[in-house]
């Protein structure tokens, strides 16, 4: 079998229609303005954002996007292609060392499982700082439970470190704590670990200090850091279950799978169980935290693919069911396509479902369930993994042009550039919006004052419009 069967079909997925919705919720065009920023002034130790320093994540995201700014590529080309390759890149690693340490059938479904589920997908998708963290995390994981793929012990344990320093850089400490189970079980290698950790992540951290001081301290660690798990400051508090949901959500649409973990038969391997109790104490973990974002969970996902394909790979005849269960599911993409607009700018609690099942999915999902059934796994997961790839095309054709129009502020600003120039941000504009505008424009839009006051950008009806001035 090639090694690198994947990369072409991944290629397909992950790239189509990157650019076809503008930036997307708050992050993305602050980070997209900051990578930009460094690649204007080729200052790659303190990001800045609208002329302040902005310690709110380390680096490596930015300097991803500063290297599509560098290499001239297309505005959200730039800071979206980096990640989607980074991604691409992950994947085929997951799928060899799936291989070499399960099975080919393991190997084949945990990679179509993490590839076209639903957050691994989505924020391959988006420049956050989620994915590049959760790939480099888990590459370092695995590396340390397994890493038969480099030659000698303190090799793959050095790589490892790397890899896990450059998490760090990705998203600051929290994959330090994620990563105690793996380097507590990972003998003769943590020395390693520990060199190739510090020696990818201190230096940013320490120039950085050395050129800000202790702000650079103050804002990054305490706030971002201690007080995002404690303190219900930053407003993104959520009940302690919140995760559970949202990591179903984050399987879709192979979440009926989940069922088969509790066959006792799937807990005779020590690896799988290995990878339930770090699953279990990364879910205590996240949800011990007082602020809760969804992105948070997708280091989850890589492993819970693995055990997934695995209770697929044990579950033998009756795997047939979950399987056209979860292409059945895709039944739903025109009314979750319809709803995810209004959902991304009010929440899933005040988003109203609407719309018809997509019933030309009927047909494939019986075939899944028909090569299972005649005893043909690899190719009823193969032929699902094909169907969920169609669907993920019909829902980006049908999705991303809604995002752009009701989402992003893009198409406001391509229909409106001239009036922009000149105008104010009135006070009720959502802030992922200003944010946009401020990226778009190429620098911080005013807010409006009481009197006088020039052309505003407002609300109406839910979306951005010029109020032109009172005479």
């Amino acid at each position: 079998m090639s090694r690198f069967w994947l990369i072409f079909p991944l290629l397909l997925l992950y790239l189509l229609d990157l650019g076809s919705a503008g930036y997307l919720a708050p992050d993305e065009p602050r980070y997209a303005s900051i990578g930009r920023e460094m690649a204007r002034t080729h200052d790659f130790v303190t990001p800045v954002l609208d002329g302040q320093p902005w310690f709110e994540k380390p680096p490596l995201l930015y300097w991803m996007i500063a290297l599509g700014r560098m290499a001239r590529l297309p505005e959200e080309w730039a800071a979206r292609l980096p990640v989607a390759l980074l991604s691409v890149a992950f994947l085929v690693f997951f799928f060899n060392l799936i291989l070499r340490e399960f099975s080919s059938r393991t190997a084949i479904a945990s990679t179509i499982l993490l590839a076209t589920s639903a957050g691994w997908l989505a924020y391959s998708y988006v420049a956050v700082t989620d994915l590049p963290m959760a790939a480099l995390f888990t590459a370092a994981m695995l590396l340390a439970l397994f890493g038969e793929m480099l030659p000698g012990r303190r090799a793959h344990g050095l790589v490892a470190g790397i890899l896990l320093g450059l998490a760090v850089l990705a998203k600051a400490f929290v994959p330090v704590v994620l990563f105690v189970p793996a380097f507590l079980i990972a003998r003769g290698k943590r020395l390693a670990i520990l060199a190739g950790c510090i020696a990818a992540a201190a230096p940013w951290h320490l120039l950085a200090w050395a050129r800000n001081g202790s702000a650079f301290w103050r804002d990054y660690f305490w706030k971002q850091q201690v007080l995002r798990f404690y303190s219900p400051e930053l407003q993104h508090v959520q009940p302690f279950w919140f995760y559970v949901p949202v990591l179903l959500a984050a399987l879709f649409p192979w979440t009926p799978a989940v069922a088969l973990l509790v066959r006792r038969k799937m807990w005779d391997d020590a690896r799988l169980r290995f990878f339930a109790l770090w699953l279990l104490y990364a879910l205590l973990f996240f949800s011990a935290a007082k602020n809760k974002l969804p992105g948070y969970v997708l280091p989850l996902l890589p492993p819970l693919a693995i055990l997934l394909a695995a209770a697929l790979e044990k579950a033998g005849a009756s795997a047939k069911w979950w399987l056209a269960a979860s292409t059945l599911l895709l039944l739903a993409l025109p009314i979750i396509s319809a709803a995810l607009p209004q959902a991304l700018l009010n929440g899933f609690k005040h988003t109203t479902l609407a719309g018809f099942p997509a019933l030309f999915f009927l047909a494939p999902a019986f075939i899944v369930w028909w090569l299972s059934w005649t005893e043909r796994p690899s190719l009823a997961m193969i032929a699902a993994g094909m169907t969920v790839l169609f669907g993920i095309a019909y829902f980006k054709g049908a999705t991303l042009p809604a995002l752009d129009r009701e989402v992003s502020v893009r198409a406001f600003w391509r229909g409106h550039r001239a009036e922009i120039a000149g105008a104010c941000i009135a006070p009720g504009v959502r802030r992922e919006w200003v944010y946009g505008l401020n990226y778009y424009a190429g620098h911080p839009l005013p807010e409006c004052a009481a009197d006088p006051q020039p052309d505003s950008i407002d609300v109406r009806d839910g979306h951005l419009a010029i109020v032109r001035r009172t005479p």
